[in-house]
């Protein structure tokens, strides 16, 4: 017979906890760039830090609750960076050709299908 040692259900904690002292110093690098902080970037995510983001988020019309918001990192300039994507430099991002553009040789499945007649 298994006994149980604990009733008590676990709850797991999800999410970001906290933000690396690096991040923070950007974030509050961008801050004092756009006169939401004074000062000097700490690293550290302070009462005063939390309060210039608060207020830029406010500013742009976005949720003040939780932070940061991405949408508030994106406009600071500190959005993902895809510089290093696989298909980032020489990509072709050219419209694909029109649908009465392609042979039905190319696409026998949208031909037999009557797509492209």
């Amino acid at each position: 017979m298994r006994v149980k040692s604990d009733t008590t259900p676990r709850t797991r904690t999800r999410g970001q906890q906290v933000i690396e002292s690096e991040r923070v110093t950007e974030i509050q690098q961008a801050l004092i760039r756009e006169h939401y902080m004074t000062g000097e970037a700490s690293g550290s995510w302070d009462a005063d830090t939390i309060s210039a983001m608060q207020k830029y988020q406010a500013d742009h019309g976005w949720q003040t609750k939780l932070t940061p918001d991405a949408r508030a990192l994106k406009t600071l300039g500190l959005g993902p960076d895809y510089s290093g994507a696989i298909n980032a430099h020489g990509a072709n991002f050219a419209p694909p050709p029109a649908a009465d553009n392609i042979s039905s040789s190319r696409n026998p499945g949208f031909a037999a299908a009557g797509v492209n007649q």
